[in-house]
């Protein structure tokens, strides 16, 4: 068995080693594309697992998304990942809040990603189950193999942005960057073959690091739809995003 120990605080940790610079200003939350508004009230024991948990490919096949329902503002973490096989198994932990005091949780109900790293041997080009445990509670969740992830698990990431489906109407996209300052989607407009993900570009001030960054991308249906289901199918959905210094394509890779 292959085990890697906390893994996305090891690609955080990896990651540390460069610093991003030129952030000002007060500092700004983010709210998933998909999901409605938030909640205002509070609670403390919001579940990790839902009823629908998903998975999608990041970083070329050496990252892995977990995708639960539950407050937007309590994203749960990977805390460790284990592999036998094609068989990945995935604990995830409530995100432990600033101060170390129990933290309070929006009444909302919004898809969250959870990120991590594949173990080394694991094969992206087949399909993968990921055993997924958050306290007493285990869910599993299937992942097709994508012959055109390029990315072999247990390398180094070479930090470009990357997104996978989880669902028809889902895509979840990773971005590097300061984990002060996440991404904030104004708008998306979904054409055939692509949509352009336009990001708030503000001053805020943002910590010295540079770490993986998930934001969830809700596609409505429209009259492109059908052009969507097509072009997921072959790889051929490209995300075009402008602002907030993230300008760029990137290719939706299906699982």
């Amino acid at each position: 068995m292959i085990t890697t120990s906390r893994a996305i605080a090891s690609a955080a940790a990896l990651a540390a080693a460069l610093l991003i610079v030129g952030c000002a200003g007060s500092s700004g939350d983010q709210t998933p594309t998909s999901s409605p508004s938030p909640d205002t009230s509070t609670h403390t024991d919001a579940p990790i697992l839902g009823d629908d948990v998903e998975a999608a490919w990041l970083d070329e096949g050496r990252m892995f998304a977990i995708l639960t329902w539950g407050s937007s503002t309590c994203v749960p973490v990977v805390d460790e990942v284990s592999a036998e096989g094609q068989t990945v198994t995935v604990s995830l932990v409530d995100a432990p809040s600033s101060d170390g005091t129990e933290r309070a949780c929006t009444m909302d109900l919004a898809p969250r990603a959870s990120v991590g790293a594949i173990p080394e041997g694991v094969d992206p080009t087949r399909d993968v189950e990921f055993i997924v445990t958050a306290g007493a509670d285990t869910d599993d969740v299937d992942l097709d193999g994508n012959a055109t992830l390029t990315g072999t698990p247990g390398d180094a990431t070479d930090y470009e942005p990357s997104a996978g489906w989880f669902d028809d109407d889902g895509i979840v996209l990773l971005t590097w960057g300061s984990s002060g300052c996440l991404p904030i989607v104004e708008g998306v407009d979904v054409q055939g073959g692509g949509a352009t993900v336009t990001f708030a570009t503000e001053d805020r001030a943002c910590t010295m690091d540079m770490a993986p960054r998930a934001t969830i991308i809700g596609l409505d249906d429209n009259d492109d739809h059908d052009d969507v289901d097509d072009d997921r199918d072959e790889n051929e959905f490209v995300l075009t995003l402008v602002g907030d210094n993230l300008d760029g394509t990137v290719t939706v890779r299906r699982g």
